[in-house]
């Protein structure tokens, strides 16, 4: 039998490479490409159910075959987030910046299922046990049945698991486990696939749901190629900027509930308390209408959420005008821009443009084109729109302003927080009923001249 070769895979997309090269050929990235010893076979792992290599009828399926229901931990937040609840035989991946707040969030997610009688057993091999601890009793979590350990190796932590046989495993972090069959460091591709591997194979084999805590890298997303978020089944994104205490729990991939819903949390002295309105969290005091300001009335997973989009526009005293963007897609606004002088005939030339979203929330919807038009041409004119007004629409390169979804849960969550009027797309079908004043746009042109004055 022919002795495996070692390969070369990069570290920044994992792509596996038969020679080490400078440059990564599948993304480009320099001096990515590592040497690593090929997997082992390991240890057999026992099979995954009777029908295991046998096609089954989905009608033939007993309904002693299918899974539990799902266990809710009590924070509402994080209940949404997860689909309704924590699934069993599921492997979540949770990613955030260094400090955000993820060990906080998951041991009292422990705290909560151990308390909903689920039994949990938090792992960490980034910190003892007596350092949990203390964080637990700052918490006030140190009544909470939760069994913790302190473990780097992963075949350790499987033979735990695999008798202790808990509900819930919480692994802090992928990167810090190590398998002595693969031959290479803590937190390189192999091991981190390896780890990732055995942990949801085991989810899948015991129906233990494992918790995944992954490190992310300077650009954001979880370090280690994409193949650990595709193992998984739900990925999550603890969200927020130092600056504020606010935090979004955003999933990104769920297959068990809808994607890009997210959680509100505050972070405080005790831990993280749950925003149950994150609407009224992301408004500022509007007693007195501001120019620059408009009230944006967003989708969020399921959730209407309002936020302030907030513009200024100066004479820029540099030759080539600023263009900064907090909490938007830059590209968005340069098209916003374009649009605005190419068919409305307003000029941005000479003008420096800063754009924020009120909060530290980030926007990533086209719905807020036509609220960041509105902001733009409210700076721009010193004008103020009224403080009772909300404003959703996307914008088209013609100038047309295109209808959105779920426009009746916008205008709802707008009508409860106290809004009057909306500015709004045209839409082909009548929809419900509602005690707000609705303006419907057709194209940008309409727009401006209705609400500034200007054609």
């Amino acid at each position: 039998m022919a002795k495996q070769s070692n390969m070369f895979t990069c570290t920044a997309c994992g792509a596996v490479h038969k020679k080490w090269a400078g440059r990564c050929d599948a993304c480009g990235e320099w001096n990515s490409i590592v040497e690593e010893a090929p997997l082992s076979a390991g240890p057999k792992s026992k099979s995954l159910g009777a029908s295991r290599g046998k096609a089954v009828l989905l009608g033939d399926l007993s309904t002693s075959e299918a899974p539990p229901p799902r266990t809710s931990a009590g924070m509402a937040e994080l209940d949404r987030v997860l689909g309704g609840g924590l699934v069993p035989a599921s492997a979540i991946l949770v990613g955030g910046d260094p400090g955000i707040g993820k060990s906080t969030l998951l041991l009292q997610a422990a705290a909560a299922f151990a308390r909903a009688g689920l039994d949990c057993v938090y792992i960490s091999g980034e910190e003892a046990t007596a350092q949990v601890r203390m964080r637990a009793q700052r918490l006030n979590l140190s009544d909470a049945p939760v069994k913790l350990a302190s473990e780097t190796n992963l075949r350790d932590i499987i033979t735990t698991l695999d008798a202790e046989r808990p509900a819930l495993a919480i692994i802090d972090s992928v990167q810090t486990m190590w398998a002595d069959n693969v031959d290479s460091a803590p937190g390189s591709v192999s091991q981190v696939r390896a780890a990732a591997h055995e942990l949801t194979t085991f989810a899948k084999r015991t129906g233990t749901a494992v918790v995944l805590v992954g490190h992310v890298t300077k650009e954001g997303q979880i370090a280690g190629p994409r193949v650990v978020e595709h193992m998984v089944d739900t990925v999550l994104y603890f969200e927020g900027e130092r600056g504020h205490q606010f935090r979004i729990l955003r999933a990104v991939k769920n297959r068990f509930g809808p994607a890009d819903e997210i959680g509100v949390f505050e972070m405080t002295g005790g831990g993280l308390s749950e925003v149950s309105n994150p609407s009224a969290l992301f408004l500022t005091d509007r007693t007195q209408p501001v120019p620059g300001a408009a009230v944006f009335s967003g989708i969020e997973g399921t959730r209407p959420v309002l936020t302030e989009i907030q513009a200024l526009v100066a004479p820029s005293p540099l030759g080539t005008p600023r263009r900064t963007v907090v909490g938007l897609d830059s590209g968005r606004l340069s098209t916003t821009l374009a649009v605005l002088e190419a068919r409305c005939g307003i000029p941005f030339a000479g003008l420096d443009v800063f754009l924020n979203v009120a909060g530290g929330m980030r926007v990533t919807e086209p719905a807020a084109d036509l609220a960041v038009a509105a902001a733009l041409l409210s700076a721009r004119e010193d004008v103020a729109l009224p403080a009772d007004t909300v404003v959703f629409g996307e914008i088209s390169l013609s100038g047309a302003i295109r209808p959105v979804s779920q426009t009746e849960n916008r205008l709802k969550e707008a009508q409860k927080l106290g809004f009057n009027q909306a500015i709004a797309p045209k839409r082909g079908k009548p929809g419900g009923e509602t005690a707000l004043k609705v303006r419907q746009m057709a194209d940008l042109t309409a727009f401006v001249g209705e609400i500034f004055g200007a054609g």
